[in-house]
């Protein structure tokens, strides 16, 4: 048993996220630790919402409420939508908890203890209709490097380059939209990526194994142009991790808070504290997961994240851990994803466009939605959802393939034989060719699975479901029932059993269903590692339930309405 450690970027507090945020992280980040768990992996999921910046402010300012009181719901929100989706997290914390508040200000104390911190005096852009500073994301203009009229100070979300507020051509305030801004003087606290440039450049050249989308961002941003830069960790805002050093006061940087990108990765580490909290577990149960002095040398690291969080996670909060000087366990893999597109455009938060996740699950149950994210995962490439594809993909995959064959045999069985596994004679040679192929297919679909292919893994998940129905049609049961009954019996004994393994190998990508399919059989779910002894797991007379319908056909109708609905802005 092996012990790994999984993190997926962590949502952004301002809304319910999108289709494109989910399976740019947190589903496939999910579908990976069930499937280590499925295999007897000790395993700790960690996710959070990332509650500080500008947007949060924003957000809270547009619907009346005090910040805290806004984060603290849409925490709520996300939380339960997370569950209807089936994200199995170990815990979903909040990157304002007390635990990430310490343990941010640790880091900056220690990062200026080593001397990666420098103070600088800078120009900032000063907003006369708002009465304050405006940082980052209040600023709004247009990208100097693609022209994207609605890039923000920090990054423009439509070329992803990084970028300060005084880059931007036209800028405005996006509080209240005043051009009437100046430049004034404040001093801010800057993280000298730039002096630990060679140590991330060698440890980034260690990881040979990396996707290329990972590694080809991540050294673009160390290399292009003038290389890795210092980066600005304080803003002049009033909701945030307060700037301390450690625990002491901080001269100069009263009233400040620190860069929600500073605070947010380290909450990885804050979250799994507060799992120790909420769980009544001592220090040491979270500390094994996280210092290598403690226990954690044996751990595997993996994150899940977009392409546009790949800067941060390869050179920022590594500059943070190998500048602290401690022994905090850096990442071993980091699988990221390109976009998922919308019907021919781009899923947009700010701008409500597309289907987002509490709407996902009002139309439809969350395995249709896991199902056609995770099989077209934008893993080599962005993705385009359509309504037409997802129809035809739910209807195809889940209901005829998959659908169809537990409700075929089960309802055979029971008008046949009962509600018992019926005997027969020992599998022939049909079943043993059938079992030799479902070994090659398994085998095949655990590499995928254990080297995180996504795609190749749901595309191989799809072809043992296709097994099952193309056996039970050469073997017929139900015409051989009419002259062979006991043969009939072993090969509805065999389909019964294909039932179970099924919803064993099928749980990673579709738990509901899955969870359905066990239920009925009544079965447990030890993973097949021996096929052919998984195939006889349910013997002759066990008990049996005919399941309801697993995935109903998305009709012509259905998929016209909801096109409907969802091609403007969300409501």
């Amino acid at each position: 048993m092996a012990r790994h450690l999984i993190t997926s970027a962590l949502p952004y507090i301002n809304g319910i996220k999108h289709l494109g945020n989910l399976v740019g992280s947190q589903l496939p980040a999910d579908l990976y630790a069930r499937y280590l768990r499925a295999r007897g992996h000790e395993v700790m999921f960690i996710c959070a919402t990332d509650e500080h910046g500008t947007p949060a402010e924003l957000a809270a300012a547009k619907t009346g409420e005090a910040v805290a009181d806004y984060c603290a719901r849409m925490h709520g929100e996300q939380a339960a939508l997370a569950k209807g989706f089936g994200l199995s997290f170990d815990h979903y914390g909040r990157s304002s908890s007390d635990r990430n508040r310490v343990l941010t200000q640790h880091f900056a104390g220690r990062l200026a203890d080593q001397g990666f911190i420098r103070e600088v005096s800078e120009r900032q852009v000063y907003s006369k209709a708002d009465g304050r500073f405006l940082p980052d994301r209040y600023i709004e203009g247009t990208c100097p490097n693609c022209g994207y009229d609605k890039a923000r100070g920090d990054q423009c979300e439509n070329c992803t380059k990084q970028l300060d507020p005084t880059d931007l051509i036209d800028p405005r305030s996006a509080i209240s939209g005043s051009t009437d801004l100046e430049v004034r003087e404040t001093k801010h606290l800057y993280l000298r990526q730039s002096a630990l440039k060679g140590q991330i450049a060698d440890w980034i050249d260690s990881k040979t194994d990396w996707p290329i989308l990972t590694t080809s961002i991540a050294k673009k941003w160390l290399n292009d142009g003038d290389g890795l830069q210092d980066r600005g960790i304080t803003r002049d805002l009033d909701w945030g991790v307060p700037v301390k050093r450690g625990d002491q006061d901080w001269p100069g940087m009263e009233g400040k808070v620190f860069y929600v990108w500073f605070d947010a990765p380290i909450e990885y580490i804050g979250a799994t504290a507060e799992w120790a909290d909420a769980t009544g577990a001592d220090d040491a149960a979270w500390r094994r997961w996280w210092r290598t002095d403690e226990g954690a040398d044996d751990v595997t690291y993996t994150q899940f994240m977009g392409k546009d969080n790949v800067p941060f996670h390869t050179l920022s909060f590594p500059a943070t851990l190998i500048g602290s000087a401690e022994p905090w366990k850096m990442v071993d893999y980091i699988k990221s994803f390109n976009y998922l597109t919308y019907q021919g455009g781009q899923f947009s938060t700010s701008q409500g466009r597309g289907v987002f996740m509490d709407h996902a699950l009002e139309i439809l149950p969350a395995d249709y939605w896991r199902w056609w994210l995770l099989s077209h995962a934008p893993e080599s490439g962005d993705s385009e959802f359509t309504w037409e594809n997802f129809q035809q993909s739910v209807n195809k995959d889940l209901a005829d393939v998959l659908g169809n064959f537990v409700s075929r045999i089960t309802k055979f069985c029971r008008s046949k034989f009962g509600e018992t596994v019926p005997e027969g004679p020992a599998y022939g040679p049909e079943e043993q060719a059938l079992i030799q192929s479902l070994t090659t297919r398994i085998r095949a679909y655990e590499g995928n699975m254990a080297a995180m292919e996504v795609r190749k893994a749901a595309a191989e998940l799809r072809a043992i479901w296709v097994l099952g129905n193309e056996y039970l049609q050469s073997a017929a049961p139900w015409s051989v029932f009419k002259t062979d009954p006991d043969r009939a019996a072993m090969q509805v004994r065999m389909g019964l059993n294909l039932i179970r393994l099924y919803a064993i190998l099928s749980q990673p990508f579709i738990p509901f269903a899955s969870a359905a399919m066990q239920q009925a059989m009544d079965a447990d779910a030890e993973w097949p590692d021996d096929v052919a002894a998984a195939l006889d797991a349910l013997p002759a007379g066990h008990g049996f339930t005919v399941p309801d319908v697993l995935f109903a056909k998305i009709s012509d109708e259905n998929r016209a309405e909801w096109e409907e609905r969802f091609s403007g802005t969300r409501a």
